[in-house]
């Protein structure tokens, strides 16, 4: 089953309750017994974390300002807590957090990657006990969790910092050096030694020490603390910030690692890229030029994020329009394991979706219900279901807006539905109805998929196996006739087609009636 992933303090993912299935040969017994130590020490910090109570809070850099849109707001677990009735009564069915670890910054340390502790919680937002006791109240609900992971870098407060492990525990410089973000150096066929060392060597920023994985104990350090939290946690997914920025060959290492564990984990890398040339090359089965292999099994679909915002506000023509979204998703023969792609309309780095289709109502219900019927897993960022707003321009501290009702004063409360607006509670309402639908739709959890040319506007495409069939009508034109001919090869059959929003049911005869910038999803069915 594909799972429904809602991200809350960022955004989500999937998969199985992580158990090993795996025996250990002596080799591993070493690495088992340095785990256990690990664990060990980490039960004595959690209780003396427990012990300072509201002390450890108070020592932190950091206070909450709620007044400061860049800074913390005072969000805990406990309010997570207190949020999953509704996150799993809208019909989601898992959680991605952003990293709750403790980011002991001067500033800006609400978003967590920077890490200062990699095995402790942020006193702030509560303790591990807690997150641990959040993760078991989930289950209850039916929502699994995904743990949001870095180990790319940390953050330059690290308890470490003040004397490094190793000389070359941080990839080191003569001077700052920034990474140069440039994807394509990981596949360049011509790229020089240089640059490849720039991208995954660089720093983001200065207060984020570039982590050297090439260290063997630090690649140790990273893999044991991932598995020490599945386990801790009972996850059921991963999502891996800035996944192609580590050095590629742990990568691979990290990955396989993890699967030799857990094989039913799902981990969904980030590789925030639009050519899926690029994205590809990380998901696991691919058969790289350079001979690369990785073991990961899902990657963000950036690439149809970006041509779905792109085909839903261009003008339509030939080659613009909602042909660019058709022809980003003939490039899915790219990927070896294309239904295993985490599709999203926005997240915790991009303008809010209700911005980029310039507040337009029609264009936001065509891009939730792409995302919610296309294949892959779908992600849906915390808010979306309201119409939350931000600038079409990037502006996290807009863009990550406290969600209403969170606070004891807010006077709109998204939960209960009190001053929201009519148009935000038909959203609400929409995105509801879809997940819930969606939960039982097994063409849509495991389905194939077959799409038709656009034609005027209208872009169609199936979702279908051997117990249901699914069809998806895009209208971004005029209110038109849809000559169901060309389709016969899907639709066979069926008679009736069931709108599975509305209920009504209309014949399936030479045409169907499509209203002006519309979206529909029927259930072909029998009389």
């Amino acid at each position: 089953m594909k799972f429904l992933m809602f991200a809350l303090i960022t955004t989500a993912l999937l998969s199985n309750p992580a158990t090993s299935q795996e025996s250990h040969s002596m080799d591993d017994m070493k690495d088992m017994k340095d785990m256990k130590d690990m664990e060990d020490m980490e039960e004595k910090k959690e209780e003396g974390m427990e012990e300072k109570g509201m002390e450890g809070m108070e020592g932190m850099k950091e206070k909450a300002d709620r007044s400061n849109k860049g800074g913390r707001h005072g969000g805990d677990i406990a309010g997570i807590s207190n949020s999953l009735g509704y996150i799993s009564d809208m019909g989601f069915t898992s959680i991605w957090l952003n990293p709750l670890l403790e980011n002991d910054m001067e500033i800006y340390s609400y978003h967590g990657y920077s890490t200062t502790d990699f095995y402790s919680v942020d006193p702030r937002f509560g303790s591990n006990s807690e997150y641990r006791q959040m993760a078991d109240e989930a289950r209850v609900k039916g929502l699994k969790l995904i743990m949001d992971m870095i180990v790319n870098h940390c953050g330059s407060f690290h308890w470490w910092a003040d004397d490094l492990p190793y000389k070359d525990w941080y990839n080191q410089w003569p001077e700052y050096t920034g990474t140069n973000h440039q994807k394509t150096i990981m596949q360049d066929p011509y790229g020089s030694t240089y640059d490849k060392k720039k991208f995954t060597d660089g720093w983001f920023v200065p207060t984020m020490p570039d982590l050297n994985q090439r260290n063997p104990q630090m690649a140790k350090y990273l893999i044991q603390n991932s598995i020490w939290w599945v386990e801790y946690l009972a996850l059921s997914g991963i999502r891996m910030d800035t996944y192609p920025y580590p050095d590629e060959n742990f990568m691979a290492d990290w990955t396989k690692a993890m699967m030799i564990e857990y094989p039913t984990l799902n981990i969904v890398g980030e590789e925030w890229n639009e050519n899926p040339v690029i994205v590809s090359y990380w998901q696991a089965g691919k058969d790289n030029a350079n001979g690369y292999k990785s073991d990961l099994k899902s990657v963000m679909d950036f690439p149809v994020n970006m041509a779905l915002i792109k085909a839903l506000n261009e003008e339509e023509s030939w080659g613009t329009g909602i042909n660019k979204l058709y022809e980003m998703m003939a490039m899915d023969f790219l990927y070896p394991d294309p239904m295993n792609l985490v599709t999203f309309p926005d997240n915790h780095d991009m303008s809010r979706i209700w911005a980029l289709l310039n507040h337009d109502f029609d264009l936001w219900k065509i891009a939730i219900t792409h995302v919610m019927t296309n294949r892959g897993i779908p992600q849906l960022y915390y808010g979306t279901e309201i119409l939350t707003d931000s600038p079409a321009y990037r502006d996290d501290g807009a863009v990550r807006s406290d969600f209403p009702g969170g606070w004891e004063r807010d006077t709109i409360n998204a939960y209960n539905g009190q001053g929201l607006t009519a148009q935000q509670l038909e959203a609400q309402a929409y995105i509801k109805k879809l997940l819930h639908w969606r939960q039982s739709a097994t063409a849509i959890h495991n389905g194939q998929l077959k799409h038709f040319l656009p034609e005027n506007g209208v872009y169609v495409y199936f979702r279908y196996n051997e117990d249901q069939t699914i069809m998806i009508v895009i209208n971004k034109g005029e209110t038109q006739k849809l000559i169901l001919s060309r389709f016969e090869e899907i639709i066979k059959t069926f008679n009736i087609a069931k709108n599975i929003m509305t209920g009504k049911k209309v014949e399936l005869a030479k045409s169907l009636e499509l209203a002006d910038r519309s979206v529909n999803v029927y259930e072909l069915i029998n009389r």
